[in-house]
C-alpha cells in the first residue's frame, strides 16, 4: 500500500459498525494500519453526525452518543468544519450530484491529499477529482 492517508465517510463508518463484510472487514485493516502509524485515518465531523443520526433514529440517542464516543476512541482525526472547509463542500455539491455530507467527505479527502474510503455508488463520478478506495457489502450481511 503506498497511499497513507485515507479519508472514512459516513457509509465506510456505519458498514463497519453494522459488521457489514466485506467492508467492515477493510475498514477494521485501515484502523488497524492507522494504530500502528502505518497510515492516516481522517473523517469529517460532518459525516460523523450522520452516523450519530442514522444509529440515533434507529436504536436512540444514547446508543448514538455511546457510539461516537467509540468512534472517537479509534485511530481516527475528525475534522472540524471550518468557514474554509464548509465552502469547499459546498463547491463540489453544486458541481456534482451529492448529499452534502458526502460532499464533505470528498473536500476532506482533497484537502489532505487522501483517498476517500466509501462504498457509496454516488461519489463514483468524484473519480476525476479524488482517489476513491470503494468498498461492497455481501448482501447477505445486510
Amino acid at each position: 500500500m503506498t497511499d497513507k492517508r485515507f479519508v472514512l465517510d459516513s457509509w465506510a463508518l456505519l458498514a463497519l459498525l453494522q459488521k457489514e463484510e466485506p467492508a467492515a472487514s477493510q475498514v477494521r485493516r485501515l484502523l488497524k494500519d492507522a494504530q500502528s502509524g502505518r497510515l492516516e485515518l481522517f473523517v469529517s465531523v460532518i459525516n460523523l453526525g450522520e452516523v450519530y443520526y442514522r444509529i440515533g433514529r434507529l436504536k436512540g440517542e444514547s446508543e448514538a452518543q455511546k457510539t461516537i464516543e467509540e468512534i472517537r476512541r479509534l485511530s481516527l482525526a475528525v475534522v472540524s468544519a471550518t468557514d474554509e472547509r464548509v465552502l469547499a463542500a459546498a463547491s463540489l455539491k453544486m458541481r456534482y450530484a451529492i448529499s452534502y455530507a458526502d460532499a464533505f467527505a470528498a473536500a476532506t479527502a482533497v484537502e489532505f491529499n487522501a483517498v476517500l474510503v466509501s462504498g457509496d455508488p454516488e461519489l463514483e463520478p468524484l473519480g476525476d477529482k479524488i482517489r476513491l478506495q470503494k468498498l461492497t457489502r455481501d448482501k447477505t450481511t445486510r
